[in-house]
């Protein structure tokens, strides 16, 4: 178990900060977009905060050193349970009609946003290893 959330326990407050900052402004931008294209959005402003910094950033650091492929089949069953969950405790809305819907059929729909969202976690590593890296090296120039 130590060497399985050893991640959790090696990541920098600085690191912790931008997972935290990056992903909760994603959450929000992708809770936007999916009221704006009428698709699904969660029930409450706060589950941004449950879903994707509670729940996405710590899942996120725990996959970080893993190969692509590897965090996305994790990332396949931890937004499976994710979406699941959220649809059948209706803490998200599916908009009617939607268009998930139109083009794969209303029996997919969470299997399209759990394949679609799973991608999150090799993403998300990438484009905070991006951000953080750069932040690295302008601390140890500083020394």
């Amino acid at each position: 178990m130590k060497t399985i959330l050893a991640p959790l326990k090696d990541t920098t407050p600085t690191q912790w900060f931008v997972y935290i900052a990056f992903y909760f402004c994603w959450g929000i931008t992708m809770n936007w977009i999916g009221q704006e294209l009428a698709i699904a959005k969660f029930t409450y402003w706060w589950q941004v905060i449950t879903t994707y910094v509670l729940y996405m950033v710590p899942i996120s650091i725990l996959l970080r050193p893993y190969p692509i492929h590897t965090q996305y089949a994790y990332g396949l069953i931890a937004m499976g349970l994710l979406e699941f969950g959220g649809y059948t405790l209706k803490t998200s809305y599916i908009y009617p009609d939607n268009i998930l819907e139109r083009w794969f059929g209303a029996h997919v729909f969470a299997l399209c946003m759990t394949l679609f969202f799973a991608w999150y976690f090799p993403l998300g590593n990438y484009v905070v290893n991006r951000i953080f890296m750069p932040l690295i090296d302008k601390s140890k120039k500083n020394n």
